[in-house]
Order: C-alpha cells, then structure tokens, then sequence
C-alpha cells in the first residue's frame, strides 16, 4: 500500500509507523510525506490502534529532506514552493495530534525534518549514539515548518542554543535540551520503548485521546495562522540567493560564499 513507510499492528493494538527508506536514511521526499499524511489519517481514525510507535529502517531515524526534492524545489515557481511545504506542515501537524499516544524510538541521525518528526513524538527515546541537528541554516534555509513543534518541545531558552548554528550533538546533549525523553544503549532501545507502551493497554483509550488533546488545548498556540506564517517563512527563504547558493554549493561539493 506505502511505498516509503511501513505500517503494522500486533495484536495488542501497538502500531509501528516505520520510515522505510533505509538507502536514502529515511529522508523526505514529497511521496513520502503524502504517505505520512495518509498514514496518519488512517491511525486516527482505527478505534484498534492503542499507541503508535514511530521509527526508522536501517541506521538512520531521519536524515532530513531528501536531496533531490530539494533540487526540486530549487526549480520550482513559489507556489509550487508553498504547496510543498504545507504538506510537511500538514503531517506533522496530523502525528502531534494524532489521538493515540505517539512514541518515537530514534537511531543513528535525526536531521533537520527528522528533529521535527521527534518534536510530535509524546515520548520520543533514542539510542546513544543519536546524533541529531537542526542542520538547515548550513544551506541558505530555515527550520520554519518545523519550528513550532521544536519550540513547543524545547521551549524558546533552549532552542535558541542549536535552532540557528546547524551545529549537530548528541543523544545526552537531546535529552536536557528536551528533544529526547531518555537515551539508551542501542541494544535496549526496544525494551525501552515497550517500557512507555506498555502502561497505556491498562488505560481507557478514549480517556488517553482526551487527555492528549487537553495537554495541547492547554499548550502553545498551534494553529492555522502560526502554521501558514511557517509556510511563508520557508517559501521566502527558497526564493532568496542564500538557498539558491546553499544548495548549489552542496550539490557541487564546495564550500558557499559565506564560508569564504
């Protein structure tokens, strides 16, 4: 049914929601991001699912946005752009609300849009060796689609130590900024994870869906304006000469014009 995710349920109603393209480190790409949307839609929506644990296949969580989606959009006219842009929007927004406790059990990288895909976990654990980043600004661009949910995780004191400088830290590092839950030995990762799953079989489940929602009703503002300000925020940066070089000087394996 997915191309670019898994989806499986066992038969206590644990659902495992796997970014499944190891080759690329589970980048994004516009496919798989609709695919997240529509994965998410159908979670909600089985009265059997009881929590969902969002992973990765291979070494990496998420590596960010895939590269050559980025080209694309590089190519693209800014409408294009926006369209884009507010389907990552959209699908991080159906995961932070998704009436189902979300777990996010991370290895290897967690990158840019992979930050932000922790960020919408309830519980979000990761093995030791995570190395995580808000890797954007070294590319001309911004966190912006993001961003709501990283500042709603770590608050604006703490974000504002790695939101700008694209500087990549560790799974200790994550943990007291508040990105991460605990960090565990790679091989505990999945007992760590049923640990969280596991006291939820014995709670009613529309009790826990309502308790999420009054946890974000009672949270920071997340609605459709500070969504499209985010969108325009990004569109914005793509159609600046900092992306246009950023990711020019990537692709060309030099170094851009602010690095001298």
């Amino acid at each position: 049914m997915f191309e670019t995710i898994e989806v499986t349920t066992d038969e206590r109603g644990i659902a495992t929601l796997m970014l499944n393209r190891p080759e690329k480190h589970n980048a994004m790409s516009g496919a798989m991001l609709l695919e997240l949307k529509q994965a998410a839609e159908q979670l909600a929506a089985d009265d059997g699912i009881r929590v969902v644990v969002l992973t990765g296949a291979g070494k990496s969580f998420c590596a960010g946005g895939d590269l050559g989606w980025m080209q694309q959009q590089m190519a693209a006219d800014a409408e294009t752009r926006g369209r884009e842009a507010r389907v990552l929007a959209e699908a991080l927004m159906l995961l932070n609300t998704l009436p189902k406790p979300l777990v996010g059990a991370l290895q290897g990288n967690a990158f840019g849009g992979g930050v932000g895909m922790a960020s919408v976990c309830d519980v979000a654990i990761g093995a030791d060796h995570l190395k995580m980043g808000l890797t954007e600004t070294k590319l001309g661009l911004i966190p912006a689609t993001i961003g709501p949910y990283v500042l709603a995780r770590m608050g604006e004191a703490k974000a504002r130590r790695v939101f700008m400088s694209a500087r990549l830290f560790g799974a200790a590092e994550a943990v007291e900024l508040g990105l991460l839950t605990k960090a565990v030995p790679a091989e505990d990762l999945a007992a760590a994870v049923e640990a969280e799953v596991a006291p939820y079989l014995s709670c009613a489940p529309g009790a826990v869906a309502a308790a999420k929602k009054l946890t974000r009703d009672l949270g920071p503002r997340l609605d459709d304006a500070v969504i499209d300000m985010t969108i325009q925020a990004l569109v914005d940066r793509w159609e600046g000469e900092e992306a246009r070089e950023g990711i020019e000087a990537f692709f060309a394996k030099r170094k851009p014009a602010w690095q001298g």
